[in-house]
């Protein structure tokens, strides 16, 4: 194999794909990366068995061949070059030589023929959305996916799209989180549930851009496709929660306030919780129709503030995970939303003032 490349451009597939490298691997082939030379360019790929990253790279491919490469090592070695041109070469014993500049680096690389090969998905069953809008939704919802290999299937964020709206799902027993976005033209019916972990790294092939990001699903695996970069990841496979059934019909107070007053006025009273005291919660109360108390007592001391609100209903005395809330408000891109709550023990629904947009369940804590 030998090609000349950009270093930037190499960089930043090398960047790309090493985020599917394994962190604990048995396998010393899996800490590497694969590295592909065709007459039409370069293909980067790593792999860790479960999630897959494979990146385009533009170069003028002189010999082709394929070699695996340590994927910390190479990385290291081309962030550092002195050029901006780049030229590798691997010779019959898979030493790789790189030079750029008056730099010159000679190491060992790995036969590829043991490198195990991403599951191939048939790119029958379609999906295109904007990658900006896919992005969103993703960071809007992951935060909610569970962690606890008991419930493995809720460690995943479910996608179901159905006539002109897609909608993502992420729960984990105390909290839900729901992100909707309807499009003008109709969807291909469909329902799949992606790892968190992958969907984690979706994010990080997706651009800010309305440039489409093509989704193929099959049976067991998903594959998105940017047009330079692919990421391939199985599917977790069994019944979803029916979260249906959490969100409560009745409700007791409806309190409209801005978005920004509640997430700062939450941040302040964590400044008293350590990390260590989880169990200490903050506290929603209010007196009146027109002010919110948001407070917290902990072993090192107390907050208490209020902000505006406008309350429709009953008044509201509640406990709460600081960090349950913050990790929603962070999210939410407007301004004023409306917290509904159906009782001193039942959840918190927070919506937007119009629309289905999103929905975030959050479960109260008992005294």
């Amino acid at each position: 194999m030998k090609l000349i490349c950009s270093k930037n451009l190499l960089n930043d597939a090398i960047t790309m794909a090493q985020k599917a490298i394994a962190t604990r691997s048995t396998l010393p082939i899996l800490d590497g990366l694969l590295f592909e030379a065709e007459s039409d360019g370069l293909t980067i790929t790593g792999y860790d068995l479960e999630t897959g990253i494979e990146c385009k790279v533009d170069t003028d491919v002189l010999r082709p061949g394929k070699i695996v490469v340590n994927a910390r090592m190479i990385g290291d070695i081309v962030r550092k070059l002195p050029e901006d041109l780049i030229n590798l070469e691997v010779d019959e014993n898979y030493i790789i030589k790189i030079s750029s500049g008056k730099a010159k680096f000679r190491i060992n690389g790995i036969e590829a023929k043991d490198f195990p090969k991403i599951p191939i998905v048939e790119e029958a069953e379609q999906l295109e959305v904007s990658q900006r809008v896919l992005k969103d939704m993703i960071t809007q919802t992951i935060f909610a996916a569970s962690n606890d290999d008991n419930r493995p299937i809720l460690n995943g964020i479910k996608v179901i799209s159905q006539a002109n709206r897609l909608e993502l799902v992420a729960i984990d027993g105390f909290r839900l989180a729901i992100r909707r976005e309807e499009f003008d033209e109709e969807l291909r019916e469909m329902s799949f549930i992606v790892p968190a972990k992958a969907m984690k790294e979706v994010t990080g092939i997706l651009d800010p851009t309305d440039n489409p990001v093509k989704i193929y699903p099959s049976h067991n695996h998903i594959l998105f496709d940017t047009g330079t970069v692919k990421l391939v990841s199985r599917l977790l496979q069994g019944d979803y929660m029916d979260y249906n059934k959490v969100v409560p019909n009745e409700v007791m107070s409806k309190i409209t306030l801005k978005t920004k007053d509640m997430h700062e006025a939450i941040e302040r009273a964590s400044l008293v919780i350590n990390v260590d005291q989880r169990r200490f919660p903050f506290t929603l109360k209010n007196d009146d129709k027109n002010t919110l108390s948001i407070s917290s007592k902990t072993d090192i001391g107390a907050v208490h503030e209020e902000i505006s609100i406008e309350l429709q209903g009953e008044n509201v005395d509640a406990d709460y995970n600081p960090k349950y809330f913050t990790d929603v408000l962070q999210n939410i891109p407007i301004d004023d939303i409306r917290l509904e709550f159906s009782g001193a023990f039942g959840p918190c629904l927070i919506k937007p003032l119009e629309g289905e947009q999103f929905l975030y369940l959050v479960l109260p804590l008992r005294r």
